[in-house]
Parts: C-alpha cells; structure tokens; sequence
C-alpha cells in the first residue's frame, strides 16, 4: 500500500517501512507522530478512500541539511554580506498506512569472513560478522565513527633517525653581492670592518 502525503508545504509519496527527510516538525527522536494530510493511497493501480486516513512514522533524528552560502553584492557600492544557513530536518520512517502497518524486516544470517583472512589479521574485529547499514543509518553513524578513530601514528621509516641532523637552507646565498639579497645589517658589518681594516 502507498500514500501520498502533504507536509511542510511539500508532497511525498510513501510505503510502510520507508524512510523520508521532511522540513523540521516537533518531537524528539523515537516519538510516533500522525501525518493527517493524506492526498492519495492505494494498493497497486487501485486507490482507496482517504477520508479518515492517517499515517504513523517515528522520527529517527532531528538533522541539518548541508550548508548553503548567501552572498549578497552590489557593484561598485563595496556592499558584500556573506551568511551560512542550514536547513533543519526531520527524518522519518514510515510506521503504518491506516491499519497496514510495515513488515518487520527478516534477520539476516551473519555472515562470518572465510578463515584465511581471519586468520591472515588476527584480530578481534576481523572475526566479527559485516553489518549492511542503509544511507540513513550511516549519515547517523558517520559522526559517532568520526569521534572514535584513533590519531596515526607515524612510522619509524618516516621519523628522522637521530644521527641525521635538520639540514636548513642558509639566509645568505654565497656570492650574492647585490643589496637586495643581502640583509642590511649584514652589508653594514661588513663595510665597517672593511674601513677597519683600511685604517
């Protein structure tokens, strides 16, 4: 079954089970709202009657869309404004159409890695099964992720071994006698020990 349904001035066509991003509603992650403005709903090419029909979604994260740069110019009038903005979202998953409500997924079989990698890493987390996640639930594991990978270390090959010294470019070019490349102090040194020695 399917609806269509009209919020935050915009329409969508929705399945029990599916997942939607709609402009920012009230509510906290977990609540089950009840989207009351059903256009359209129907089974296949068959519609139905929408009069007292709802849809029920459960909000799975208040989000922020990405950010949009406004720039505001005037020719000549040095007027130049720059603003961010980001749209905030609700994303939704679609929990029932009227009394159909969406099938709970089939747990799937975990999958273990054949031994030869398992073996070949020797680790804990190669031994655990792969979870598939959808786009939603990555965008939401995204920052935890981001949060929790640890800093790189360098390797001994890319650290200087202690023998070796810093090596830095010198200052002064050798056979640079023009006043440009000289620094000023420099050129007065010597000009001052030249006239010591003349004496």
């Amino acid at each position: 079954m399917f609806a269509v349904v009209r919020t935050g001035g915009k329409q969508y066509r929705v399945a029990p089970g599916d997942k939607i991003v709609i402009e920012k509603i009230a509510g906290e992650a977990g609540d089950t709202i009840q989207l009351g403005d059903v256009l359209l709903a129907g089974e296949g090419a068959e519609l139905r009657s929408t009069d007292g029909l709802t849809v029920a979604a459960e909000i799975i994260a208040q989000a922020k869309a990405e950010k949009v740069i406004v720039f505001k110019k005037r020719r000549r009038h040095n007027y130049r404004r720059k603003k961010g903005h980001r749209q905030q979202h609700t994303i939704l998953r679609i929990v029932a159409i009227g009394d159909q409500r969406a099938e709970p997924a089939p747990k799937k079989a975990k999958a273990a890695k054949p031994a030869a990698q398992a073996g070949a890493a020797g680790t804990p987390a190669a031994d655990a099964p792969a979870q598939t996640a959808t786009p939603v639930d990555a965008a939401e594991a995204a920052p935890a992720a981001a949060a929790k990978k640890p800093r790189a270390k360098k390797s001994d090959a890319d650290a200087p071994a202690d023998s070796e010294a810093h090596v830095q470019a010198p200052l002064k070019v050798e056979g640079a006698e023009s006043e440009m490349t000289d620094s000023p102090v420099a050129a007065k040194r010597s000009r001052k020990a030249a006239k010591d020695d003349g004496e």
